[in-house]
């Protein structure tokens, strides 16, 4: 139950969380980048009618000048420049009017009766003309006798010292501009402003206009308007087909992720109660072998005394080899029966302070034996300063004697082991290296296993006592090893000094 308590507030962490969080992240981008696009499209469409404008614009101008040559020649005679007039606006859709002023405004020829002649010369656009001598666009839509909406465009005519002596007039027509449009995108909505004036519209309501924040604002390079494009509405199936790809990958990311937590949580939670389990069976071992151990030792000291007292009464030579035999085997079953006990429910010990430096020169004569008895050789690196460790001098000598041995059986001809003592960060640092046949990689992770062994002789328990020992005085016992280099063991261990102080 508390371990699927625990998977369900991990799911709830790892995947609907940050789904949640970041489905509202990645939602409010994909609103931002369709509003960016919808924007874009916009104003893309703005200036393709911006290019259409400039180009009808430009067409209208070109127009207008070649009639201004013509009206050059003939501006004593305007009556010869009627037809002409009538031609051009018959043959251009574009036009809804073109007339022929002199320098005043006063009206000589036109195409239509539809504007009252008197008005021309008190008209805006006209005095604009006569004033800057230059082209001028009317800012406003004026409405024709006959309901026609039209846009005024004006001219200057002028002679070979740039004096005006005429202006020319085209009426525009907003009806053809606004077909000009819909050829292009029919169902855009868009209209053509002058500052606040809207010179023509299309497909827009007044509502529309209203909301400012909908359009976008292209200006004219020709022309002092500026074209107004609607922006799209949002594309709900877009928005959405969006954000199930969006919240489909990021439920396969997070649930991955789920997996691999929970994979990792398994392996720990498997570690975790292998060593409980491990520790478990040492305890329970410990507690069998311990009672064994004592069953056994009772009646073997009975066993050494009656040897004892015969050995006395047999003095023969051969009898005398016997006994030796049997005393030696007594011994090795003590030994193994002292292991035993090591292995038992922990003791309150005694605990000294213990110069290891001195331990190890106490112990250099019989490991150099030893080591010459297996033509091995032993190098020493030991710090001459005192290393003090509180523990059992003994199960210390014990440890080490233990480790040297286990090294000396991993040389099956001859070879070099390296004894190595110093201090590191506060810590006793003792190494143990050979190069020795070394451990295979699948039995380095049992050697610390209660009753595994790779000598035919061996119980098994030489380390899982050595770790025991270690570990009653605070430190720690790590053992590297690979095939025919050698094997290293590394025993760190508090100072005295140290653990005073945290005291």
């Amino acid at each position: 139950m508390k371990i699927h308590k625990g998977n369900i507030f991990i799911y709830f962490v790892v995947v609907i969380v940050p789904v949640i969080l970041l489905g509202l992240y990645f939602y409010n981008q994909i609103l931002k980048e369709n509003d960016i696009k919808r924007k874009d499209d916009a104003l893309w469409i703005a200036s393709i009618y911006q290019k259409n404008w400039d180009q009808f614009i430009g067409e209208t101008l070109t127009s207008l000048k070649i009639l201004s040559f013509s009206a050059n020649e003939n501006l004593d005679t305007p009556e010869k420049m009627e037809p002409l007039l009538r031609q051009v606006n018959r043959n251009d859709p574009r036009y809804g009017g073109l007339f022929l002023l002199d320098y005043n405004g006063k009206l000589l020829s036109g195409t239509a009766s539809l504007h009252n002649k008197d008005a021309f010369p008190e008209k805006t656009l006209i005095k604009e003309v006569i004033k800057t001598k230059d082209i001028i666009i009317s800012s406003h839509v004026e409405i024709l006798k006959n309901n026609q909406r039209i846009i005024s465009l004006a001219t200057p005519v002028l002679n070979d010292e740039r004096k005006l002596i005429g202006i020319f007039i085209a009426d525009l027509r907003i009806d053809y501009m606004e077909n000009l449009m819909k050829v292009l995108t029919p169902d855009t909505k868009l209209y053509v402003v002058n500052e606040n004036t809207i010179l023509l519209k299309m497909n827009v309501n007044d509502e529309e206009l209203k909301r400012n924040d909908q359009w976008v604002s292209y200006p004219m390079d020709k022309l002092p308007w500026n074209i107004k494009v609607k922006i799209a509405d949002r594309d709900v199936k877009e928005i959405a087909k969006n954000l199930g790809q969006t919240l489909f990958i990021l439920l396969i990311v997070t649930h991955v992720l789920f997996l691999l937590i929970e994979y990792i949580l398994l392996r720990i939670r498997t570690l975790k109660e292998r060593k409980e389990n491990e520790v478990q069976k040492l305890e329970l071992v410990g507690t069998l072998a311990a009672s064994t151990a004592h069953e056994i030792r009772n009646p073997l000291t009975g066993v050494k005394g009656l040897i004892q007292l015969l050995s006395e009464k047999y003095t023969d030579k051969e009898d005398r080899y016997y006994f030796d035999v049997i005393n030696s085997e007594l011994k090795r079953i003590n030994e193994i029966v002292g292991e035993f006990l090591v292995l038992g429910k922990p003791t309150a010990q005694h605990l000294e302070a213990v110069n290891i430096t001195d331990t190890l020169l106490e112990l250099k004569p019989l490991i150099i034996s030893e080591g010459n008895a297996h033509n091995v050789e032993c190098v020493w690196q030991i710090t001459h300063e005192p290393v003090i460790v509180k523990c059992v001098k003994d199960q210390i000598k014990q440890v080490i004697l233990n480790l040297t041995r286990n090294a000396f059986d991993s040389f099956e001809i001859s070879g070099t082991i390296q004894i190595k003592l110093y201090l590191s960060n506060d810590q006793c640092k003792l190494e143990i290296h050979d190069n020795g046949k070394g451990i295979p990689e699948e039995a380095l992770e049992k050697i610390f296993r209660p009753f595994y062994t790779s000598k035919e002789t061996g119980t098994g328990l030489g380390l899982v006592i050595c770790r025991r020992i270690i570990n009653s005085f605070e430190g720690t016992i790590k053992i590297y090893s690979k095939e025919s280099i050698g094997t290293s063991v590394v025993i760190t261990l508090p100072l005295a000094n140290k653990k005073r102080d945290r005291s």
